[in-house]
């Protein structure tokens, strides 16, 4: 269980420095634009390996037992959270009306696995993703009003189309093959 809080706690706390005053800026003032991103990547891929690591290893304490339905509520959540994850990344509509998509499908995507988990490992790690999205976001429209972030542009209606194809698509295969595969639980075999 060590492994896994070091490893929520040093991923997120890398995510969380461009939200505390001046951080990121001392930093790219030091490394320029480049070095901080590469030392901030670097440091996200180790810490998100020693969290996923941490995961595993993590011993099986059940807090509380969900009920068999909770699953297939995560399963329906799931699906706008794959869309959400898209939208992201392609301006449309959905993305003007959530401004930070991304955030959503965080959030939807910690709430579906806590509805569904009741182990003390899914219970830290799937809250800590929610509180830091949580947070993320409302730290967001103080970075905005400074002029540190910029509200998303929209783009044109095919864009929310091609999210949710996508992002149905994505879903599909990742309840089907990714989730059993990278995970080791299947959603759907239960």
């Amino acid at each position: 269980m060590t492994l896994l809080i070091i490893g929520i706690a040093v991923f997120l706390g890398i995510h969380l420095l461009p939200t505390v005053g001046g951080w990121r800026e001392k930093l790219v003032g030091r490394l320029g634009l480049n070095g901080y991103k590469v030392l901030f990547s670097l440091l996200s891929i180790a810490s998100f390996a020693l969290l996923v690591y941490g995961f595993a290893r993590a011993p099986l304490i059940q807090v509380w037992s969900p009920p068999s339905w909770t699953r297939w509520v995560a399963i329906v959540l799931m699906l706008p959270a794959f869309i959400f994850l898209v939208a992201a990344y392609v301006p449309g509509q959905i993305k003007a009306k959530l401004k930070h998509p991304f955030l959503v499908a965080i959030k939807t995507w910690a709430l579906a696995h806590l509805i569904a988990n009741g182990d003390l490992a899914s219970i830290i790690l799937f809250a800590s993703f929610l509180a830091y999205a949580v947070y993320d976001r409302i730290t967001l429209k103080r970075r905005q009003e400074t002029g540190l972030i910029t509200v998303p542009a929209t783009g044109p209606a095919r864009n929310d189309v091609i999210a949710a194809v996508l992002g149905v698509v994505l879903y599909l295969v990742f309840l089907v093959w990714l989730h059993p595969l990278l995970i080791g639980t299947a959603p759907l075999a239960r």
